[in-house]
């Protein structure tokens, strides 16, 4: 096996609206792709929101842009997995997730104590 680095680029990391992702994640799962996780990162003004799946060895990566503070749909419905990853990048990003299947209210990783999100350049408070 040949070792190799793939590096996310605009050309192999489509970028969709966040009304977009339930249905281009239905559609991968349909073609059988298998959920691998998410990771996020910090823009300033807003949070990059990265998908990664798999299918035989094929990566496939979906981007979504969201302004801070602002909510993105879970992908919970599709991938019951996901609900992990989802509270984790709330947790430490900000980002808020719609229909978020099971919510840990900031509590997965940070105690009652901390009210910023840690990751986060600018941190958004918790209430």
């Amino acid at each position: 096996m040949k070792d190799s680095v793939v590096v996310l680029t605009e050309d192999n990391t489509p970028q969709l609206l966040p009304n977009m992702i339930i249905s281009q994640i239905r559609l991968l799962k349909d073609e059988g792709f298998r959920f691998v996780t998410m990771s996020s990162n910090d823009l300033g003004d807003s949070i990059c929101v990265l998908y990664h799946l798999d299918k035989d060895l094929q990566l496939i990566n979906l981007k979504v842009e969201v302004p801070k503070g602002s909510k993105i749909p879970s992908i919970c419905s599709v991938y019951a997995s996901a609900v992990l990853i989802e509270n984790e990048i709330k947790e430490h990003f900000g980002v808020n997730f719609d229909g978020l299947s099971i919510d840990f209210q900031g509590m997965l990783y940070l105690d009652e104590e901390v009210q910023k999100t840690p990751f986060c350049k600018i941190g958004i408070t918790r209430v």
